[in-house]
């Protein structure tokens, strides 16, 4: 038996997930996945690496979305004045 089946095996005792569960969730991440869901025919086979490192890639992507919107936010709430900016706050914390 190969070193890798019985790394799977070993730690598949403490873990109650399938096969076939892994396939469903990387899967429906494929579905979430902008760039491969645009790109790629349903006939096209996608691997489960490249859908794992694309999904690494979008939520890198969507990490410096917030923080670009957070910043351009914090630039708003700075030059207006301070009536403007309590709805706006008010408003984000609903």
């Amino acid at each position: 038996m190969s070193s890798r089946r019985s790394r799977s095996r070993q730690s598949s005792g403490s873990s109650n997930i399938s096969e076939d569960q892994i396939n469903d969730l990387v899967s429906k991440l494929q579905q979430l996945l902008p760039e491969i869901r645009n790109s790629q025919r349903r006939s096209d086979k996608v691997s489960s690496a490249k859908i794992l490192q694309e999904t690494c890639n979008y939520i890198r992507s969507l990490h410096r979305e917030v923080d670009d919107l957070s910043e351009r936010l914090s630039e708003l709430l700075a030059t207006t004045d301070t009536a403007q900016a309590a709805i706006i706050r008010n408003l984000l914390l609903q």
